[in-house]
């Protein structure tokens, strides 16, 4: 079985000597944050060409840090009657991402079947879409306001995992990328929160990758974002680099009940 390496994002665990060597199950290497990789080994145009069940299984830690999730804001960028579907960029440009989630109980690590959880983010110009989103969300623009790119919802499997395609979001002013997500179980709204990407890959993405070159160097960092965990480590995704140049990301999301 071919050898996959999932590198663990953010700082705090960068940092750490302990997780670097660790060796996983099904000949997966978990490396500390790493990214020996280049904006341009990754595909361009968006999800086109890529198909979802064609890609391997997401890797996500054999042991997470099974914590509560921090709930923060709803924001002004949610709108209603999300549709339930896996590929979310309705054809939009962009690095193509498989972003997977897994949601389970923090107390004991119990994966939660069927809840249903919404994301929705950005697009490659850090734009958000939709007629319900406020001005400062879409920026007027007519095609984004008339869409929902980069918005969907899933239930989770009985390992308690859902799977979305889209693209890597890009940056606005005032926040650092990210992307939300909204869990109900039983039709009850258990979390509303958000998740972060690794500083060091957005710069290689952004600096290189050719959907996101021609825009302005962004201007807040994690470290600058107001919004984001004081201790961001278990809200930022993991990442693996896919073989036909596609970027998987994978995050365990803790429910407190």
């Amino acid at each position: 079985m071919k050898r996959r390496t999932l590198v663990l994002g953010g700082a705090a665990i960068a940092a750490s000597s302990v997780i670097a060597a660790a060796i996983w199950p099904r000949h997966v290497v978990a490396a500390a944050r790493t990214f020996d990789w280049k904006g341009t080994d990754f595909l361009s145009g968006g999800t086109k060409s890529v198909a979802l069940e064609k890609l391997p299984a997401p890797l996500f830690r054999t042991r997470p840090n099974c914590v509560v999730t921090i709930a923060q804001t709803l924001g002004p960028c949610h709108v209603n009657d999300v549709p339930p579907r896996q590929d979310i960029s309705e054809g939009e440009a962009g690095l193509p991402l498989r972003l997977a989630l897994r949601i389970v109980h923090a107390a004991d690590c119990r994966p939660v079947e069927n809840a249903d959880i919404e994301i929705w983010h950005t697009d490659h110009r850090g734009i958000y879409s939709g007629r319900e989103a406020a001005k400062m969300c879409t920026l007027g623009d007519a095609e984004a306001i008339s869409g929902l790119a980069f918005r969907g919802r899933q239930l989770t499997d009985k390992a308690g995992q859902a799977s979305f395609l889209t693209a890597y979001p890009g940056w606005y002013s005032g926040r650092t990328p990210h992307v939300h997500c909204r869990i109900l179980v039983d039709g009850k709204e258990l979390l509303v929160s958000q998740v972060y990407f690794d500083d060091v890959l957005s710069d290689i993405i952004y600096g290189e990758h050719p959907d996101y070159r021609g825009r302005p160097r962004r201007d807040t960092r994690n470290d600058d974002d107001g919004l984001i965990p004081q201790d961001a480590t278990d809200h930022i995704f993991d990442f693996e680099k896919l073989d036909g140049g596609v970027l998987s990301a994978t995050i365990t999301i803790g429910l407190s009940s």
